[in-house]
């Protein structure tokens, strides 16, 4: 099935069931006002949301439409953002960009940073930031929202414990990532407010294109109107979600409605192009001695999508425009 949260209805908006060809939703506030309290009670409610979405998908009478630019992420906060960097590739390209060498473990051992899940914002909602001189940058990611993972939790049980599957625009602002990470304490202003897909979507809605740890569909990223990349989630993705939540899991509980992500897919067939603007600088430096693409200023625009077999958006777009503070 398929979830999504309006706007409406306060700081955590509105949980409403969405058909499968995103044209019509249902609110269901006998259920569940918020995504996080279905979440909460996830057993006992979501065979009775499903019952909706069924019922949706047949021609629900009174369902409405449903607009997309109306939304909110799926979760407008989380008890937990923590997002890996599964596909090392990517990792291996800047650090060999910047004459760093790749330590071994970085293959046996995700890396891993936690984020501010306080503020995530909506998926037509700008990127905001206050210095285009920033390097203001777009991550395409999968991610994943849980149920209550125990500390210590087996691959196996976190792979169970995989409610919904959403795309992420982790934005970056690559400029202020050096004086950070030289501090040797991690991402803290180099990371703003995230945005993720208009609808979260449970294993099941996936078919084949889920194997119960990785999704194998092409995440297609536009820039500026132009086609940027379209990688392949599940080619080149050292470490799967179920290893992603194991490793967090290791010295604490994670609560239902806690969310791991992937880090920005990257694949090592360079014809499938980027998600991020810093892999291509990269690729471009290697390649010529210096990169071309500029990061986001005013105006730029960047949009995040997956599609099904058949050529249909599966968790609807990400879109969004970049908006400078005066």
């Amino acid at each position: 099935m398929k979830l999504a949260t309006l706007k409406a209805g306060g700081r955590d908006g509105t949980l409403v069931v969405v058909s499968k060809d995103l044209q019509h939703c249902q609110r269901v506030p006998h259920l569940a006002n918020t995504l996080q309290v279905a979440l909460d009670n996830w057993d006992d409610i979501a065979p009775k949301l499903a019952a909706i979405y069924s019922a949706l998908n047949d021609g629900l009478r009174d369902a409405e439409a449903f607009d997309q630019t109306q939304c909110h992420s799926p979760l407008p906060r989380a008890y937990q953002w923590a997002d890996g960097s599964a596909y090392v590739n990517h990792v291996e390209l800047v650090r060999r960009a910047r004459g760093a060498t790749m330590p071994p473990e970085f293959w046996t051992d995700p890396l891993m940073y936690q984020g501010g899940s306080d503020s995530f914002v909506g998926p037509t909602d700008a990127i905001v930031a206050r210095d285009a001189a920033w390097g203001i940058d777009l991550e395409g990611e999968v991610a994943v929202i849980t149920g209550d993972v125990p500390m210590g939790a087996s691959v196996e049980t976190c792979a169970a414990q995989i409610k919904l599957l959403m795309l992420v625009n982790d934005v970056t602002l690559r400029n202020l990532i050096p004086a950070e990470l030289a501090k040797g304490f991690g991402f803290l202003q180099s990371k703003p407010a995230t945005a993720f897909s208009p609808v979260a979507v449970t294993p099941d809605e996936l078919g084949a294109a889920w194997d119960g740890r990785r999704l194998h569909r092409p995440l297609v990223c536009t820039v500026r109107g132009e086609a940027f990349g379209h990688p392949d989630c599940g080619v080149d993705m050292v470490f799967d979600f179920a290893q992603l939540i194991s490793h967090v899991a290791k010295t604490r509980e994670l609560e239902a409605g806690s969310v791991v992500g992937s880090g920005t897919i990257s694949n090592v067939d360079r014809s499938k192009g980027s998600a991020c603007i810093v892999e291509r600088r990269t690729l471009e430096q290697l390649e010529n001695g210096s990169p071309t693409t500029p990061y986001l200023d005013e105006g730029d625009s960047v949009r995040i999508e997956m599609f099904d077999a058949d050529g249909k958006s599966i968790f609807g777009a990400i879109a969004q425009t970049v908006k400078l503070l005066a």
